[in-house]
């Protein structure tokens, strides 16, 4: 399998589940996962929340963990790496506002790189403008935003399990579709998992 190298953008208040596994298990096949936020530097960390799903008319959020980043994102040059990963959470409302940010996910889109996105992360996508004419998934909260963007919405099954490919685009509604929203995207990486 070749190693990719994925560049992950957080912030504070990233989902905790929507950033830990799927940092861990792109790792864990073997994937060279670069973490980033800005305005933190490689060892800084950022607080999470845990979104749970308990009947209530939306996610209710708890203190998650800290979450070690493991690079600069001062140092980001989107040209060396093979694809995005977004999380969601808090975060994306406000890392969109950085202009640099968006110009970081413009690069992923205009060529067309391995992106995947879940939650709210697709506000970031949407703030940059590259899901136009796709598919994508995103919590219900986000679907005039991405309807907005010139995208269909896909909305989520019962379980919030599952996840929808659009070319190089891999989005999912929240963390429980982490199965199918990471198979995806392993699929549109090229990655191999052989038993």
């Amino acid at each position: 399998m070749a190693v990719k190298k994925i560049l992950m953008l957080v912030g504070d208040y990233v989902e905790d589940y929507e950033v830990m596994v799927p940092f861990q298990m792109l790792l864990m096949v073997g994937h060279d996962v670069s973490a980033v936020c800005p305005g933190k530097k490689a060892g800084d960390t950022v607080r999470t929340a845990i979104h749970d799903f308990e009947g209530d008319q939306t996610y209710s959020e708890k203190p998650g963990h800290n979450f070690a980043l493991n690079a600069d994102f001062d140092a980001v040059d989107p040209a060396a790496f093979d694809a995005l990963v977004i999380p969601g959470g808090r975060a994306p409302e406000y890392i969109r506002l950085n202009p640099r940010v968006i110009e970081i996910v413009k690069h992923f889109g205009a060529a067309k790189k391995p992106i995947a996105a879940v939650c709210h992360g697709q506000q970031v996508l949407v703030a940059a403008d590259v899901i136009a004419g796709c598919q994508c998934m995103a919590y219900p909260a986000v679907q005039p935003e991405i309807e907005r963007a010139g995208a269909t919405y896909v909305g989520p099954n019962a379980t919030f399990t599952n996840a929808v490919t659009c070319g190089n685009i891999v989005t999912a509604p929240a963390w429980p579709a982490h199965p199918q929203w990471m198979r995806q995207f392993l699929d549109v990486l090229g990655t191999k998992i052989e038993a």
